[in-house]
Formats: C-alpha cells, sequence, structure tokens
C-alpha cells in the first residue's frame, strides 16, 4: 500500500483521493507500482491545474467570449468532479469558482456596454432621421442630395439596433430620402418644362431681333431692341445646349442694327457739327447789332441772319441750348428797342405822362406852401409829418419825369 498527503493506493489497486467528502475512487491501477499509480493520477491533476492556468489568462488578456469561456470552466469542473486526477481538488474547484465569478461579471460588463452602444446607436441613428426629415424639405437640392448620401454612409456604419426599433428608424429615414428625392424630380421637371417654355420664347425673339436688323428707322427700332431686351431678360433660361446659341442670335442681329445706326449718326454728327459752325457765326453776325442804333435797319438785317439760319440743318443737341440763346438774346435786345420807341411816338401815353406829372408838381407846391406856412405857425411837427409825406411825392414826381423824358419832352 502506498500513499500521499491528497491520495493512496490498497492492495487491490484501487486508486483514491482525498476530499472535504471523505475519499473518493479515482480508478484502478494493475499496471506497476503503487507509487507509479500515484504519480500518474498526480501528472494527471498537473494537466487540470496547467490547463485551468492557461484559461484563466486567456479569460484575462484575451476578447474570449463568455460562453466560450463558461463551455470551457464547465469542461474542466466536469474533468474535476470526475475524481480522475491525485491532488488538492476542492483548490481547484475555488479557482473555477473564481473564474466563474469573472466571466459573469465580464458578461455583465459587456451586457452594459452593448447596452450603452446600442443606446448610442439608438441616439445616432434618431439623430440621422430627424436630419433627413429636416433635409427633405430642403430646396437646396445639390448640396441636400449629397447630405444625404453621407447619411446613409453613416448610418450603415453604426451598429444595427432590436429589429423593430432598427426597422422602424430605417423606415422614416427611407421615407425623407424618397420624399427629398420626389420633390426634386419634380422640381427639375418643373424647371425642364420652364426652360423649354423660355426656349420656345427666346425663339420668336431672336426672330423678330434677326428681322429688325436691317431697319433704318433708328428711333423706334432701337427702343423696340430694348424692350425685347426686357423680355429676354424676363423670360428666364432655357436649355443649356441652346441658350448660348440662341443668345448669339440676338446678340448678333442688334449688332447689326446698331453697327449702322452708328455709321449713320457718325455721319450726322459730322454735318451738325458743321451745321454748328455756321450758326455760331451767324449768332455772332447777330450780335454786332446790339447795341440797336437804326431800329428799322438792325431788323433787317436780323431777318436776313435768321433766314439764313433757318436754312442751316440740326446742330448737337447738347449745343442747341447755347447757340440758340445768343440768337435769342439778340432778338430780345430788338423788341425791346421797339417797344421803347413806341413808348416814345405815343401820343395817349406822352398825354397820361404828361398829365399824371403836372398832378405830382401841383401836389409838390401845395405841400412846400403848407411846409412853410406850418414852421410860420411854429408848428414843426406838422411840418415833419408834410416833410416826410412831399419827400414821397417829390420820389413819384422825379419818376414821371424821367418817364416823360422817353417821349422825347
Amino acid at each position: 500500500m502506498s500513499s500521499d498527503p491528497w491520495g493512496r493506493v490498497d492492495e487491490t489497486g484501487t486508486v483514491y483521493v482525498r476530499t472535504a467528502d471523505g475519499e473518493q475512487v479515482v480508478g484502478s491501477w494493475q499496471a506497476g507500482s503503487p507509487d507509479e499509480a500515484l504519480a500518474y493520477f498526480e501528472r494527471k491533476y498537473e494537466g487540470l491545474v496547467v490547463e485551468i492556468g492557461l484559461l484563466e489568462k486567456r479569460v484575462k488578456t484575451t476578447d474570449l467570449s463568455a460562453k466560450d469561456a463558461q463551455t470551457a470552466i464547465d469542461h474542466i469542473r466536469e474533468q474535476v468532479d470526475a475524481h480522475h486526477a491525485v491532488g488538492d481538488l476542492e483548490a481547484l474547484r475555488g479557482r473555477l469558482d473564481k473564474l466563474v465569478e469573472t466571466v459573469d461579471a465580464r458578461r455583465e460588463e459587456r451586457k452594459v456596454q452593448r447596452a450603452k452602444q446600442s443606446d448610442e446607436a439608438r441616439h445616432a441613428k434618431e439623430a440621422l432621421v430627424v436630419e433627413a426629415e429636416e433635409l427633405a424639405q430642403s430646396d437646396q437640392w445639390r448640396a441636400a442630395g449629397e447630405r444625404l448620401r453621407a447619411l446613409v454612409d453613416t448610418w450603415k456604419g453604426l451598429p444595427r439596433l432590436d429589429r423593430k426599433s432598427d426597422d422602424e428608424l430605417w423606415h422614416r429615414f427611407s421615407h425623407a430620402r424618397s420624399a427629398f428625392s420626389k420633390r426634386r424630380k419634380a422640381h427639375f421637371a418643373s424647371l425642364d418644362a420652364q426652360r423649354e417654355e423660355a426656349r420656345k420664347t427666346k425663339e420668336k425673339l431672336v426672330a423678330e431681333a434677326e428681322s429688325l436688323s436691317a431697319s433704318a428707322d433708328w428711333g423706334p427700332t432701337a427702343a423696340r431692341y430694348r424692350e425685347l431686351m426686357a423680355d429676354w431678360k424676363a423670360a428666364g433660361r432655357a436649355q443649356r445646349e441652346h441658350e448660348d446659341d440662341l443668345w448669339n442670335r440676338f446678340r448678333g442681329a442688334q449688332d447689326v442694327f446698331f453697327a449702322a445706326r452708328s455709321s449713320v449718326f457718325a455721319e450726322r454728327d459730322a454735318e451738325q457739327t458743321e451745321n454748328l459752325k455756321l450758326k455760331e457765326e451767324l449768332a455772332e453776325e447777330a450780335e454786332k447789332l446790339v447795341p440797336v442804333q437804326d431800329l428799322k435797319a438792325a431788323r433787317a438785317a436780323f431777318r436776313s441772319i435768321n433766314e439764313r439760319w433757318e436754312a442751316i440743318g440740326h446742330v448737337p443737341r447738347d449745343a442747341r441750348p447755347k447757340v440758340e440763346g445768343r440768337m435769342h438774346a439778340v432778338e430780345r435786345a430788338l423788341q425791346e428797342s421797339e417797344e421803347t420807341e413806341w413808348r416814345r411816338t405815343n401820343p395817349e401815353a406822352r398825354a397820361r405822362a404828361e398829365g399824371l406829372t403836372g398832378q405830382l408838381q401841383a401836389a409838390v407846391d401845395k405841400l412846400q406852401g403848407q411846409i412853410e406856412s406850418a414852421r410860420s405857425a411854429g408848428n414843426a411837427s406838422k411840418a415833419d409829418k408834410l416833410q416826410k409825406e412831399l419827400d414821397g411825392r417829390q420820389a413819384l414826381l422825379d419818376q414821371a419825369l424821367k418817364g416823360l423824358q422817353e417821349f422825347g419832352g
């Protein structure tokens, strides 16, 4: 019979292991000595120790799943519980129990982590849905479309939620994208229709512009071209492949007309510049008639100048007021001379002037007599008052006498 602290072999070759519940049969050994039997089952125990050590290391240092770790623990525990090894089996059970606690704690940590990740993913997907629903109402077609595509890529990178939640959020997200695509499609369909309408309108404008390009009716045609340009801008843009060609035709027609008009106007401007020189010479000739010495001769000379003036064509518009103003000034001087002569030779006017002068002279003489009487009587106050009245009458008399002189009196 052979034994050690954790086991023994009896005389029949039966191997026992000592446990807290008493001795348990490990097996039967008939092939050699009892010491060899104990050594064999002790090696099996050491194998279990090594296996548990390796499992402890894997649990601590790798991402071994809790399920796989528990399967490995159960496999080792079955060997320990089968009592097929000699050694401190209770110590192995203790280590396995601690390992279970570690795995359970790891499982709980991962559960919490998964819950946190799931919650974060839920909030992230909800935020994507809200943004997608806002973008669905946007009219910034390119920017919003690019952003929605980026949101899809972001969505694909997020973890899945439980099927119900994930499907509900995806339905909202997908619906927002579809709504945006539908609105964008409708917008561009409408835009295409508008551009087609613009093309038709501009075709008509081009046709009219080309028909006017040979016109010599400068003013009305230029005004019509301005109206056509306003209509062109109001028509909006046609399709890109038509817009440039239509514009080149439209602009080309205008250029033909305005180039012809410019050529004609250049000739006209040269003619009007020459006309201005001639009229300036006539104005200078007319100005020599002032001041008027001989009204009749001056009138005849002015009529001759005016006839030659009228025979000359137009002058540049900006120079017209000045040169015409010079002629008008001479004409006004002649009119004023005529009015002066008429007043001088008009018998009725002369009689009225002489009558007024006589009345004022009588009033002045009377006031002078009254002033002398007042001063002789010592009434200085009355004399001063009468003197002021006399001053006023004397001023009127002086003015009347001056007017009478114009009649040659």
